[in-house]
């Protein structure tokens, strides 16, 4: 009696987890997994590349403050001819 209630419960517990492994390999769960994977690599690329910008500007920064070079802000001369 006990083994049958354990092959019983076995079984249930096999026949749940192939419904899910099917469930998980429907269309629509697909295409829902995808874009949920698709967003989050986008959300990754967009804090790399805010990230490599803020960056970028400190160095610049740093790199003006060290030569004597005027400010990022105001680093445009009405005088310079560079193709503005």
């Amino acid at each position: 009696m006990i083994r049958r209630l354990f092959y019983m419960g076995l079984g249930a517990f096999g026949a749940v987890w192939v419904m899910r492994k099917l469930q998980a390999l429907h269309p629509n769960h697909l295409a829902r997994r995808a874009v949920h994977n698709a967003t989050g690599a986008l959300e990754q690329a967009r804090d790399l590349a805010g990230e490599a910008l803020r960056g970028a500007a400190e160095r610049e920064i740093e790199l003006r403050s060290r030569f004597g070079l005027d400010t990022v802000e105001n680093s445009y001369h009405s005088n310079v001819k560079d193709g503005r």
